[in-house]
C-alpha cells in the first residue's frame, strides 16, 4: 500500500504543477489583459484547487504510513536533529498544508470576487504563492537535503 501510494503522490505532483501553472498564465493574463471571466476560468480555479486537495489526500495517507515519519513522530527529540528526517516528518508537510490553505483561500476569495478583473487576480496572488511554496518543498533529485527520484514508488 505505501508503496502504491508514494507513487501516486509522486505521480500527481506533475498534475498539480501542470494545472498551476496554466493556472497562472490564465490568472495573470486575466488580470494584466482585462479579460473577462469566463466558465472555462472558474472551472480552472475549482479544478486546480481540486487536484491540489486530492495530492493533499494522498500526502495524509503516506504521512502516516510512512517510515520515516514513523521514525519521526517516535523519536523526535532526535529526529529533529536529521535533516532529511526533519523534512518529511515536519517541514515538507507543514508547508504543504499551507500551501493547501492558501489555495482554499484563493479560490474561495476569486469565486466570490465581483469584478472579472478581481477574480483573475486573487486567482493569480494566492495561487502564485502557493505555487512558491510547493516548488521551495518538493523533494526534487538536486536538493541536498532530500533528494527524491523525479517519479517514486512502484
Amino acid at each position: 500500500m505505501y508503496n502504491g501510494l508514494l507513487f501516486l503522490h509522486s505521480i500527481l505532483r506533475w498534475l498539480v504543477l501542470i494545472s498551476f501553472v496554466y493556472s497562472l498564465c490564465i490568472g495573470y493574463s486575466g488580470w494584466w489583459g482585462n479579460k473577462i471571466w469566463t466558465k472555462k476560468d472558474n472551472t480552472l480555479r475549482h479544478v486546480t484547487a481540486t487536484i491540489a486537495h486530492v495530492q493533499l489526500i494522498f500526502g495524509l495517507c503516506l504521512y502516516f504510513t510512512s517510515p520515516i515519519t514513523t521514525y519521526f513522530l517516535r523519536n523526535f527529540k532526535e529526529a529533529l536533529h536529521e535533516r532529511p528526517i526533519r523534512f518529511f516528518g515536519m517541514e515538507h508537510s507543514t508547508m504543504m498544508f499551507t500551501a493547501i490553505i492558501l489555495i482554499t483561500i484563493g479560490s474561495i476569495i476569486a469565486k466570490r470576487k465581483i469584478t472579472d478583473k478581481d477574480k483573475f487576480k486573487m486567482m493569480a496572488i494566492w495561487y502564485s504563492l502557493a505555487l512558491v511554496i510547493i516548488l521551495m518543498n518538493i523533494p526534487w533529485p538536486f536538493s541536498p537535503m532530500s533528494g527524491r527520484p523525479w517519479i517514486r514508488g512502484l
